[in-house]
């Protein structure tokens, strides 16, 4: 897992680096400035034989350090470039300001630029633009010259490479109403910050490039409790079968779903469950239901179970529900169950008394909703995986207050409750009861579509079922239910995404997971 810090954080491993450790400051940053020079020579080979600059266009603090550090070795390697400055060149202290005097004593002597309209002409005859404007320390919106600026980068229509972060976008992930500059690469130094991984980043920080700045990965790490999931986190749980194993050793999964007009639910997380490598599934809904469960599906077995009037599940079926239970390995509740009172209690009583792991979706995550003490009387492991409304719903709170801080949100709620939760959305947070949080990068726009949660309960009710513990279970399904959105978004576009799509794009998510990705959006630099 790749570590993931706050700006908070990653400026704690700089003073270590420099207190502890005895690197200097100017050492540190001549590391990523010499770094990001080499992953812009990397992913624009050309650059060097264009006959356009390359423009770095620069503030004041520590962001532009690193520019200049990146114009000398850019002019070393025999690349035209042009540095732009957006204040007074003796206004530039401290370490940025020895990297100054190093690029004007290798002969590149910067502009000063006091009107963005003076720089628009210059930016739209780059080569590239590198965007060395703000950096992670900066908060709020930007203002003034530096606002203007990054409306110009913008405008320019040039590929942007951006260090550490693109300027304007907030370092911790959180929401922002300003513009932020459209970088197509950006090079962050030492480790991950949340925001480009979550909030805005994902869009606006292009493909992501880490660059080492001379401290040794364990050190960058130490005392991280958040991290972004990778390929080589999720394939070690799926091994080959052995040729003598039979459907009794890839677990039993029981799933109480279905309701009146909500069947739907009850087959996507079945189907979802078979195709996560589940050996046998069973359905239970509503006696009525169980016709049409049973029309949708042909692997899984389907149960009817006592109802209410309103066609869901009602309390005369908890005996059975329980004894169903029993002898299976895990259990998924909620897809489809509607909220009628009897169906609530009963997701209570499930949530409270079965024995083995269960993952709880929809509407039994509505039913949990002023009922939380369940989850504290709960005799095994319970993962949670809820969107947005439904974590509101359950904090009493709103959306708003759950997107304002998506990791935070999950990692209280985890602890307080001793529960694995996953909080979908982009980059899902997936955060256990002892404070650790991972971030999922796979996934696109195309699971904003009904259905797509419920075929992730089965994914992660099959893989709780075939033994995975909660917080593994929970992470490889986040990770493989975005792989199949990803392939399901190159047979049909995000726009035309169904459920269905993914979860026949699960066996191709799986044959994935056989060797390393050829390309990411998120890469060490070599």
């Amino acid at each position: 897992m790749l570590p993931l810090f706050s700006a908070e954080a990653m400026r704690a491993v700089d003073r270590r680096a420099i207190t502890e450790l005895g690197i200097p400051g100017p050492t540190l940053m001549e590391n990523a400035g010499a770094g990001a020079a080499r992953a812009l020579l990397a992913a624009f080979p050309n650059v060097i034989r264009a006959r356009r600059p390359v423009v770095i266009v620069c503030g004041k603090g520590g962001n532009a350090g690193d520019g200049f550090v990146v114009a000398r070795h850019l002019r070393r390697a025999g690349v035209r470039v042009d540095v732009l400055l957006t204040t007074a060149a003796d206004e530039i202290a401290g370490d940025a300001g020895q990297k100054l005097r190093e690029l004007k004593r290798a002969g590149v002597r910067p502009q000063r630029i006091d009107d963005a309209s003076a720089a628009t002409r210059r930016l739209a005859g780059a080569e590239i633009i590198v965007d060395a404007l703000l950096g992670t320390g900066t908060r709020g919106a930007p203002t003034g010259l530096t606002a203007r600026m990054i409306e110009a980068v913008n405008a320019a229509g040039r590929p942007v490479v951006a260090l550490d972060i693109p300027s304007g976008l907030p370092a911790d992930g959180e929401p922002a109403s300003w513009p932020a500059v459209q970088a197509a690469l950006t090079t962050t130094f030492a480790g991950l910050k949340h925001g480009l991984v979550s909030g805005p980043g994902a869009d606006r920080a292009g493909r992501v490039v880490i660059v080492p700045i001379g401290v040794s990965p364990a050190e960058v790490a130490r005392n991280v409790d958040t991290f972004v999931l990778e390929w080589s986190d999720v394939a070690p749980h799926f091994p080959p079968r052995p040729h003598a194993s039979h459907k009794g050793d890839w677990g039993r999964l029981l799933i109480v779903a279905g309701s009146l007009g909500k069947t739907g639910a009850a087959a996507l997380a079945a189907r979802a469950a078979m195709r996560s490598g589940c050996g046998l599934v069973t359905v239970a809904s509503p006696a009525s239901q169980q016709p049409i469960v049973a029309a949708l599906v042909l692997e899984p077995m389907t149960e009817a179970v006592p109802e209410t009037a309103a066609g869901t599940i009602g309390t005369k079926a908890l005996e059975r529900l329980r004894t169903l239970a029993g002898a299976r390995d895990a259990i998924a509740v909620g897809p489809g169950l509607g909220m009628d009172a009897e169906t609530t209690t009963v997701v209570r009583a499930l949530t409270r008394d079965l024995e083995q792991p269960a993952v709880l979706d929809a509407d039994a995550l509505n039913a949990l909703a002023g009922g939380l003490d369940a989850l504290g009387a709960a005799k095994a492991a319970r993962c949670l995986t809820p969107h947005p409304g439904e974590m509101a719903r359950l904090l009493g709170g709103t959306i708003q207050d759950v997107q304002r801080d998506r990791i935070g949100t999950a990692r209280d709620f985890a602890r307080t409750h001793g529960v694995h939760l996953l909080l979908k959305g982009a980059a899902s947070v997936v955060a256990t009861p002892d404070g650790v949080v991972t971030l999922n990068p796979t996934g696109n726009p195309g699971l904003a579509s009904g259905g797509t949660g419920d075929v992730l309960t089965g994914i992660v009710g099959a893989f709780l079922a075939r033994g995975l513990d909660p917080g593994a279970a929970l992470r490889a399904g986040a990770y493989l239910h975005g792989s199949a959105a990803d392939v399901a978004a190159d047979r049909v576009g995000e726009e035309a995404m169904i459920a269905s799509d993914v979860i026949e794009a699960l066996g191709a998510a799986f044959l994935g997971l056989t060797q390393p990705p050829a390309s990411s959006r998120i890469s060490m630099l070599a």
